[in-house]
């Protein structure tokens, strides 16, 4: 059994859909503010580790080792402190996927071409069944001069950018 179904199946059995805004500080779980710190048994060694699972997601945002406590059997108890620090990591690691994610979907490069300067955005849309992407350009004045759908695929770089101006904005595909 893996850690995500061990804690998905322990999470679901003990917190219904109107528990989420109760405020739980137990030696082994702590839940406030949207979200849940749930230390668990580590399946894979004898030690322990914590999964931090904001409400209302599937997955765990960070799962991590925990301490063994003093008889070193059993975790070191949750409290205050560590469950800040749980929150304030687990949201810093939300926020790098967000900004990665929003990095590979949106792109934008700079042309100075010999009439003008432009900038051209590559926005993909991923739709399960038919991704597609928006190839936009816009002027000095930040005025949409043109956008046209091309595949998700298609090949975003200064050489193509140029030949779609060029082109006067005709679908390149």
């Amino acid at each position: 059994m893996s850690v995500n179904t061990l804690i998905n199946d322990d999470v679901s059995e003990e917190f219904p859909e109107d528990a989420n805004d109760k405020c739980i500080q137990e030696p082994r779980l702590w839940s406030d503010k949207g979200w849940t710190a749930r230390v668990i048994k580590n399946e894979d060694d004898e030690g322990w580790a914590v999964a931090m699972i904001k409400d209302g997601e599937p997955e765990p945002a960070l799962v991590g080792p925990w301490t063994m406590g003093r008889d070193k059997k059993n975790p070191k108890p949750l409290d205050g402190t560590a469950f800040r620090t749980l929150v304030k990591t687990a949201s810093e690691v939300l926020r790098r996927h967000e900004q990665a994610l929003h990095a590979t979907l949106h792109r934008s490069l700079f042309l100075n071409l010999a009439d003008a300067d432009f900038r051209v955005n590559l926005d993909i849309v991923p739709d399960e069944d038919n991704p597609y992407a928006l190839l936009s350009a816009f002027d000095a004045a930040n005025v949409e001069l043109a956008q046209v759908r091309v595949s998700a695929g298609f090949k975003f770089n200064k050489a193509s950018a140029t030949a779609w101006i060029e082109n006067e904005f005709r679908n390149p595909e």
